[in-house]
């Protein structure tokens, strides 16, 4: 069987239809940030295992789900609250890791955007995830927008799985990108002072997707006019207006979360001491 880790602060809205799509697995495990509404106690009703811890950053959460938790399964698939897994695909999973060879640790999964009923099947950036690890095989690193690495080789799965962002309005994906465009900005100075070396080939030839996705951000980075640049590969290039009006909305949240980005990359260069 598959264990499965959910990683909550504050998801009683969300919650109960993550759990119930994993209901399959013998062993749930809620990871919460001390939530103080109803998210421990929907999780313990619905017979999941509840670990608290307080929250100190998205990456070191992460590890700690993944290294403080008994778990009774060699693999762990990870979630977060407003996603779902597809009745069913628990089948293709099975039999995924069940065939998967010795070296290989880790699944990778694509997974389906959603504004509220419209799957944003080409405004989506990325849309594959490393979600099902063997237990002892991958940590995290990066506090936004981690990157999760793994000690073995990865595999594609056939699985797809869903994701709800917006599942709780639009003021609440602004208010969570306006604090994650802080944390974007403060990771850009520390970068930009290490002067980390970015690499072309690796943002275009790299085999493991991730990695290409780090270097690729990185050297967008770089790039003036930036807002703008996103919103017309996103429009554009990716097509996201064969979304409807699903894509071009998700094509401007994006771009506005891009510019909170260098407005305040900006007021920390002007802020930095001289």
């Amino acid at each position: 069987m598959i264990s499965v880790l959910i990683l909550t602060k504050n998801e009683e809205q969300d919650l109960p239809s993550c759990l119930a799509s994993v209901k399959w697995s013998d062993d749930v495990h809620v990871f919460d940030s001390f939530s103080t509404d109803k998210t421990v106690e929907l999780a313990r009703a619905a017979g999941a295992h509840v670990t608290q811890r307080r929250f100190d950053g998205y990456a070191s959460q992460r590890n700690a789900g993944l290294r403080e938790v008994a778990y009774k399964n060699p693999w762990i698939l990870i979630l977060d609250a407003d996603e779902q897994i597809p009745a069913g695909a628990e089948v293709q999973l099975l039999a995924e890791i069940n065939q998967a060879p010795a070296a290989v640790s880790a699944l990778r999964l694509r997974r389906r955007d959603y504004l509220y009923d419209t799957w944003l099947k080409h405004a989506q950036i990325s849309p594959f995830y490393i979600r099902l690890v063997r237990q002892g095989k991958a940590h995290y690193h990066r506090e936004i927008n981690e990157v999760l690495l793994v000690d073995g080789e990865i595999a594609d799965s056939k699985v797809l799985f869903n994701h709800y962002p917006f599942s709780k309005g639009i003021t609440h994906w602004v208010a969570k990108h306006n604090q994650y465009s802080t944390m974007e900005a403060q990771r850009w100075l520390e970068e930009h002072q290490q002067n980390i070396d970015f690499s072309l080939r690796d943002a275009l030839f790299h085999k493991d997707f991730s990695h290409r996705r780090y270097h690729q951000k990185g050297l967008f980075y770089k790039l003036p006019g930036r807002p703008l640049i996103k919103w017309l590969y996103m429009v554009v290039g990716r097509r996201a207006f064969l979304d409807g009006y699903a894509g071009f909305t998700y094509a401007t949240l994006q771009a506005i979360y891009e510019y909170f980005i260098v407005l305040k990359t900006d007021e920390l260069l002007r802020n930095k001491p001289r």
